[in-house]
């Protein structure tokens, strides 16, 4: 913040303070945390204290005002020298390892993050071996300046405003002033708006040409007229984006390089609205002409839609009762094809209602003559293509043969994969469990590598009815033999644990040492005994693959035998990653799935090229240019690493067998959740993970060579960092939020990045 909004933040912080502070105009603890909104107890007695200066155990406005004009307006030894005294607890004028052991608790929970204690005790160390240059076991002011000062940029964060200190709650902003397009936007989006205005040149050439065939009678028939010819086309062509198949193909030309593919969802959605319009303006044409019809001595508006005569037009004169069907069943399925349907817990809904598109298409053959001419070849392969997806997705059924829950209702599902099945990393499949519903298809990004052979691995967070569903199915062991009459035991087995010097990193399957209990909750269906492996002699009439495993706390693991379908594969825009000369991928949350897959098969390419040739860097085979790759990974809080821990820190093992140092590869995570280094709250905490994660290669939260950055990745930055690094073309790869890809797709235009969001 600058000097106006300083003075704008005291204004508020006094604001508060007088709406709160009773006649004597002094406030005690509890109410200085409502106040100043500060929720850690910690922090907020320490500045309480210091803000306290006579010692009454409340703090006037006066007092307030003089401790916020020193942060305010101080100079960077005062701002510095508050910072001591809020680590310096006893007042004794240094820091020793008791007080920064409380500091860097306190530090953890501000940030959300947990750690074992004797991590703690790790960064405690080592933050007191950094500091303490005499070596008394404790830091004094000049020597916590010195190692502050150590830090590029440190300070000057630490000591710009007051709002490093204690910040008021962001405002929100919304701009009423639209983002004027530049031109590198315009050029970005070249493809999508040379199609858009291909399209409305089209509809608006089929109106003009229907339109004057009947420009000699009613100026009302000439409307209708022109909107039924722009009806042929777009009930017909709004099929074309759904063809997954042939639009698969087609990305793998030179056409479907040239064309918005990554957009057919938002086209469908378009065509959609566009056919619902269209079809309320010729059915209000037709209507109003009949009712100057009406004048002439014809029959009543109700008669009219209800009675099928001859000369009516359709099939035996049923045009106006088709068309009257036919606008109830469009009106359903934009109503029930909203998100707040599709993505509130109402997905049957919006599955159902869309089927209409069957008694639809039939109703227009019989309501418009004509149409089947414009049908013929999109809705041709459209059935084309559900009858060959049918029959594939369900000509062989497989197997869920393991099931891992993981942190924060993400389950990550093991599929055998058929030997047939063949896919590009970053494709997607549409998965239907006949246990959880027996209709319904939902889209999942496939985040194993096509180089895996055996399996197909599919991450799937709990955001909706199905997913949560799903999550509870093989949470519950009881539901996994949903139909007749199930008889269960436990059975106990002791097995070594695998020895893990830090719990909760990947490759610990048990985070502990010694031995460690496996409880199996065993299953057969009464009367019908099955034969299996892996118990006593005793329990071989009991269903070991419908078996649950819990090992150890925090991981949780399920064998099964649960029978699935898969449709697909189908392509995305990250297709287009290996034409890429610098990729960055960007994801947000379990928007890391498409990559994963991704990743996996780049260090698979890039293993078997250094193989084969170990002095090339840049020459690869001819469909992977890729000189550069970043991986950005942003996550809320420290749960949601562990989905793709084990992945990440076997990249980073390859990178470093393949090329020791090389950055081919980089990784970048981010923890929103944890304050920045600028923060108060969190400096101490910072500091001390950079001095452990530089003393052991490792970081703390994930175990990854990668440091885990605190906050929200400063784009501007960030990309800047990219376009400085003139790698080759960059082209930005983004899954996630749909907020956050506004963001990122502004800071891609500024750099002039190609810009490709993931679409289901």
């Amino acid at each position: 913040m600058g000097t106006a909004e300083d003075a704008a933040w005291l204004r508020w912080v006094t604001e508060r303070f007088q709406s709160i502070a009773g006649h004597d105009e002094e406030i005690g603890l509890e109410e200085f945390k409502a106040a100043l909104q500060v929720k850690e107890s910690f922090f907020a007695e320490r500045f309480f204290a210091l803000f306290d200066v006579d010692g009454s155990g409340t703090i006037s406005l006066a007092e307030l005002h003089g401790a916020l004009a020193l942060l305010l307006r101080g100079t960077a030894a005062d701002k510095l020298r508050f910072l001591f005294q809020v680590y310096d607890v006893d007042g004794s004028g240094s820091i020793d390892a008791a007080e920064l052991l409380l500091v860097l608790r306190a530090c953890l929970r501000e940030s959300a993050i947990s750690l074992p204690p004797q991590r703690l005790h790790d960064m405690a160390r080592v933050l007191l071996e950094a500091a303490d240059e005499d070596g008394n076991g404790s830091i004094t002011f000049q020597e916590l300046q010195q190692q502050l000062e150590a830090v590029p940029g440190l300070m000057e964060s630490l000591t710009i405003s007051a709002a490093s200190w204690l910040k008021p709650p962001a405002p929100t902003r919304h701009s009423r002033r639209p983002r004027c397009p530049t031109s590198r936007s315009w050029h970005n989006h070249r493809g999508q708006l040379a199609f858009l205005g291909g399209y409305v040149s089209l509809n608006l050439l089929l109106f003009t040409l229907a339109a004057l065939r009947h420009v000699g009678g009613s100026g009302w028939v000439a409307a209708a007229r022109g909107c039924g010819q722009c009806l042929n086309f777009n009930c017909a062509f709004i099929a074309v984006p759904m063809l997954r198949r042939c639009l698969t193909r087609l990305r793998a030309t030179p056409a479907g390089r040239a064309l918005p593919l990554e957009h057919c969802v938002a086209l469908h959605q378009l065509v959609g609205s566009a056919v619902l319009a269209l079809a309320v303006l010729h059915a209000g044409a037709h209507v109003a002409n009949y009712g100057r019809l009406a004048q002439d001595g014809h029959g009543a508006l109700s008669e009219f839609l209800l009675v099928a005569r001859p000369g009516g037009g359709g099939f035996g004169g049923t045009a106006p009762q088709t068309g009257l069907a036919l606008q109830l069943l469009l009106f359903a399925m934009l109503a029930f094809s909203s998100p707040c349907v599709r993505r509130g817990g109402h997905f049957e809904l919006f599955y159902w209602s869309h089927l209409s598109y069957v008694p639809v298409w039939a109703l227009l053959l019989f309501h418009a003559p004509n149409f089947w001419k414009w049908f013929l070849v999109p809705g041709g392969l459209f059935v084309l293509e559900k009858a060959v997806g049918t029959a594939v997705s369900r000509a062989v059924g497989l197997r869920i043969v393991e099931v891992h829950l993981l942190p924060s209702q993400v389950t990550h599902l093991v599929i055998q994969r058929p030997r047939s099945f063949r896919f590009e990393p970053g494709d997607y499949i549409y998965l239907n469990i006949p246990a959880i519903a027996a209709y319904e298809w939902h889209p999942f990004s496939i985040s194993s590598a096509p180089e895996q052979q055996d399996t197909i691995w599919l991450h799937i967070r709990s955001l909706g009815q199905w997913t949560t569903r799903l999550y509870e199915f093989f949470r519950q062991p009881e539901p996994l033999q949903p139909h007749g009459n199930l008889e269960r035991k436990r059975w106990w087995q002791r097995v070594q644990a695998t020895p893990c010097t830090t719990p909760g990193t990947s490759g610990c399957s048990v985070p502990s040492t010694g031995d460690a209990a496996i409880e199996l909750t065993l299953y057969r269906r009464s009367g019908a005994p099955t034969t299996t492996r892996g118990t006593e002699d005793g329990d071989r009439d009991w269903d070991t693959s419908l078996q649950a495993v819990s090992v150890g706390p925090g991981e949780s693991q399920q064998l099964c035998s649960i029978k699935c379908y898969i449709d697909g594969p189908y392509g995305t825009p990250t297709r287009r990653i290996f034409t890429s000369e610098h990729a960055v991928l960007i994801g947000a949350g379990i928007g890391i799935t498409p990559f994963a897959s991704i990743l996996q098969s780049i260090m698979y390419r890039y293993r078997q090229r250094k193989q084969s040739c170990p002095s090339c860097e840049t020459v690869w085979d001819e469909d992977m240019a890729l000189r550069k790759v970043d991986f950005i990974w942003i996550n809320r809080d420290q749960q949601h690493f562990e989905w793709f821990l084990d992945l990440l820190a076997a990249l980073e093992l390859q990178q470093e067998e393949q090329d020791p140092g090389g950055r081919f590869l980089e990784l970048h995570l981010y923890m929103t959740s944890a304050l920045g280094r600028s923060d108060v709250k969190a400096v101490g905490l910072q500091l001390a993970l950079d001095l452990l994660a530089a003393k052991e290669q490792r970081d703390s939260i994930t175990g990854l060579r990668t440091r885990t950055q605190p906050g929200r990745p400063d784009w501007s930055q960030v990309l800047g960092r990219v376009a400085e690094e003139r790698k080759g073309k960059v082209h930005v790869f983004f899954c996630g939020s749909l907020a956050l890809a506004k963001v990122v797709r502004m800071h891609c235009e500024r750099f002039g990045f190609r810009f490709f969001k993931e679409n289901f």
